[in-house]
């Protein structure tokens, strides 16, 4: 089974021994000092990869363990959730901090996304409900004072945009912010969620068929035809349970900062790395 390692800087040479101890190791690519691909003498069960997940964790290394016939020089597509993956926060929770309910609104996000309220729908519109009366200029203000890119992102979409790589945000949270994103980073798409803003207020609606797990899915795969690519071809990053139907479609899945729900059924986990380390992949 192939696993690959990542590091900010170099792979410590003990971690790699410590698992050829464990596991001979049949073969290796070197990347770079920054990731190398191994070959194991097994395949791993899902409580091995957790094992070896705790264990990389020692040496700041995060692992990808791809799909046997995923090849990173075939892929033609990458989609991303926004909130706390692409970017830096949960937009809905800084609005509701900046109008005192980050207590109510933080709750239900943090249940949705652990996976525990199953219904994303029900868990936006009841957040989204008690944000009635907040002043559009909120929006704004979280937007330029308080959103940052997550590390990697810039200099990742930047590369793989020269590669003619199909650029995809596809977001629960709001076209405020992701349309604005997209813009910024000259994406190709984006697709989220609208607010209702009525005389330069919130009204506490959504507008529209909600954003969830399964329309995210169905984006990913309609731009994926639309462009004839093939599923084997996405890479999709998320962090949240309502990212595992977008990230079930594609050909290498990757949490990034994830909850635990999507560690364990992502193809990989970044934890310590930035975004852009899956550039090193494709030298």
């Amino acid at each position: 089974m192939k696993m690959i390692i990542l590091h900010q800087m170099q792979i410590p040479k003990v971690f790699l021994q410590e698992i050829a101890d464990k596991y001979p190791i049949l073969e290796s690519k070197e990347y770079s000092l920054k990731a190398i691909e191994i070959q194991l003498s097994k395949n791993l069960s899902p409580q091995d990869k957790e094992h070896f997940r705790n264990h990389a964790a020692l040496h700041a290394c995060d692992l990808i363990f791809p799909k046997p016939h995923f090849d990173f020089q075939q892929v033609k597509m990458i989609a991303f959730d926004m909130d706390s993956t692409l970017i830096n926060i949960e937009c809905i929770d800084e609005i509701a901090r900046a109008v005192g309910k980050m207590d109510q609104v933080s709750a239900i996000t943090e249940a949705a996304m652990r996976g525990e309220i199953k219904e994303f729908s029900k868990s936006l519109i009841d957040r989204v409900a008690l944000l009635a009366g907040t002043p559009e200029s909120v929006l704004e203000d979280v937007y330029q004072n308080r959103l940052r890119l997550n590390p990697g992102a810039f200099e990742l979409l930047t590369s793989v945009k020269s590669l003619g790589w199909h650029t995809v945000l596809v977001s629960g949270g709001f076209t405020y912010f992701a349309n604005r994103l997209k813009n910024h980073l000259n994406m190709d798409f984006a697709q989220s969620n609208t607010l209702e803003i009525e005389m330069g207020y919130l009204t506490g609606k959504v507008i529209g068929h909600i954003v969830d797990g399964q329309a995210k899915a169905q984006i990913v795969s309609n731009q994926a035809l639309e462009h004839g690519i093939r599923p084997d071809q996405v890479i999709v990053m998320g962090d949240g349970s309502n990212d595992l139907p977008m990230m079930a479609y594609a050909g290498l899945s990757i949490g990034y900062r994830a909850k635990p729900i999507v560690k364990e059924k992502a193809d990989g986990a970044f934890d310590h790395v930035g975004l852009d380390a899956i550039l090193d992949l494709l030298k």
